[in-house]
């Protein structure tokens, strides 16, 4: 690794994972995070996985504590914020990573159920809102941060769940808010737009629908990817966060990085 976030201290939310035969987009970032030198605060629902979350990075010589937070709670964002501030000192990078979907109720607009819509919502997008607005207050002061906001490519291309849809759209114009009000401190915010990815959340979730097996699922999500026709790891978001939390990407702001192997360009190929 090149420590290019050496010293610096991250949160990511949504560092634990659902369980699976792959690792997911939030445990690989924290966990590359930590090698590049951050110290890394890893926040999850599920107090476990963010503890095995740490376990790994630890194994592997970093530094990292995990906190439980349900992020629907702004209590919780404003506990999680001061435990972090309390051990370190600082903030530094905030990563974004919580998202649900199927596990939501998630369904056509015509099928939607109100109260899926709205904990979706709450989920997806008000608990970006909230742990931006908690993280900024300790980043305007210091006269600087990173904040990546992790989207989908739903946000972009047709899904067939209205929810998640719509709540990671309002996940890019959120970002491009954040970034626009916080410019004059030094404080950057992106995106990142994951595609079809091989992760635990994206694969797992599907198994067994319409009797689906999972070399079922694996196929049919692979052959939709343009590159190869092979889907993303979790791996390259977490590179692709790497990048915009560090100096590499200093000039960067408002942006919506898609790693997707090329699945949003074919809307006009």
């Amino acid at each position: 690794m090149t420590q290019r976030l050496k010293d610096k201290v991250a949160i990511v939310v949504g560092g634990g994972q659902t369980p699976g035969q792959t690792i997911g987009n939030g445990r690989a970032t924290a966990m590359l995070f930590a090698r590049e030198g951050a110290k890394v605060m890893v926040a999850d629902r599920d107090l476990a996985a963010a503890e095995d979350t740490v376990r790994a990075i630890t194994e592997e010589g970093g530094e990292a504590t995990a906190v439980r937070v349900e992020v629907t709670a702004e209590s919780d964002i404003e506990a999680m914020i001061a435990a972090c501030t309390d051990r370190w000192g600082r903030l530094d990078i905030l990563h974004n990573n919580v998202g649900i979907s199927i596990t939501g109720g998630d369904a056509p607009v015509i099928d939607i159920d109100a109260e899926a819509f709205a904990h979706i919502t709450a989920v997806n997008l008000t608990g970006m809102v909230l742990t931006c607005k908690h993280a900024l207050r300790v980043m305007r002061p210091q006269g600087g941060g990173a904040i990546i906001n992790i989207a989908s490519l739903a946000a972009v291309m047709h899904h067939p769940g209205i929810a998640y849809s719509t709540s990671k759209a309002g996940v890019l114009r959120m970002t491009e808010h954040v970034a626009i009000t916080n410019a004059e401190f030094g404080i950057r915010a992106n995106a990142i737009i994951p595609g079809i990815m091989d992760t635990p959340m994206a694969v797992e979730n599907r198994i067994g629908l319409g009797g689906a097996t999972r070399e079922d699922v694996v196929r049919s999500r692979a052959a939709r990817v343009p590159l190869r026709h092979t889907m993303g790891t979790a791996w390259d978001v977490a590179r692709a966060a790497v990048f915009l939390a560090s100096d590499d990407a200093s000039f960067i702001t408002g942006a919506a990085l898609p790693v997707d192997g090329g699945s949003s360009i074919t809307v006009n190929a």
